[in-house]
């Protein structure tokens, strides 16, 4: 465990085996914290977002982020540890929230990060951020080189039609842009198709041109006003983590999240 990730876990033992085998899993000295955040009095838990160096150089496509919560109970002497890796920051994040960290304090925001393309982006990141557990991931891909790209294939369960949602998040390393798109299928095979053919466009969700679809435009409207106006749609982290160094010559570090 280096300087850049620890989790303060110093004369603490696992309160379960589940925990002690979280704890053997991970080489911590291969984890980037980005964003992490400790909750007070005496920071009994613990929310980080990091980035797992050594999934760039594992099995293909491998989901290189994760999330991971501790809670200690310091009258014990233990703590209690949860892991969960992801392809894209949002869904991290919706994993963190949903285990009670507050959205603005695992935020990816500063110079070094890349910037959302357009106020879509930001909507469909807050979307998923704010879901609970309305997305079941049932598959995830990440390209380190062409294209640089991640999707996740999920069950919505608040879909009344094309319940099988793809979330597509692309890179564009010159402009230092990403983008994020939601694509609606009738079922598994039909989202497979088009993730291995890219036949034409990724198809939109129903609602955006439903009655529901005023919502998501008014959404971006507020998004878009927000950001003319200079002020951030993403709260800023608690704790600012250093750039950290590409892993290997040539290699983008952190999935085209850092410039």
């Amino acid at each position: 465990m280096n300087d850049a990730f620890d989790l303060d876990l110093d004369g603490l033992a696992p309160a379960d085996d589940a925990s002690e085998e979280e704890m053997d899993r991970f080489w911590f000295s291969d984890l980037t914290a980005l964003a992490q955040h400790h909750s007070t009095p005496n920071g009994s838990h613990s929310f980080v977002l990091a980035h797992d160096r050594s999934l760039t150089w594992g099995i293909p496509g491998s989901p290189q982020l994760v999330a991971i919560t501790v809670a200690r109970d310091l009258s014990q002497s233990t703590f209690t540890l949860e892991t969960s890796h992801h392809a894209t920051a949002s869904f991290a994040q919706s994993w963190l929230v949903e285990r009670g960290c507050p959205p603005e304090r695992i935020a990816l925001v500063g110079g070094d990060y890349v910037k959302p393309a357009d106020d879509l982006t930001v909507q469909v990141e807050q979307q998923i951020r704010e879901s609970g557990t309305r997305y079941k991931v049932l598959d995830t891909h990440t390209s380190d080189f062409n294209p640089s790209e991640t999707w996740t294939l999920t069950r919505d369960s608040s879909a009344g039609q094309a319940p099988i949602r793809v979330f597509h998040e692309e890179w564009d390393h010159d402009a230092g842009t990403y983008s994020m798109r939601e694509g609606a299928f009738a079922d598994v095979g039909a989202a497979r198709s088009w993730l291995d053919d890219r036949s034409g466009s990724l198809p939109e969700p129903p609602e955006y041109s439903d009655s529901n679809g005023a919502v998501v435009r008014a959404r971006i409207a507020r998004i878009a006003l927000s950001r003319s106006a200079g002020a951030s749609t993403t709260p800023k982290a608690s704790v600012d983590t250093p750039r950290p160094a590409p892993t290997g010559p040539g290699q983008r570090p952190v999935q085209g999240r850092l410039l």
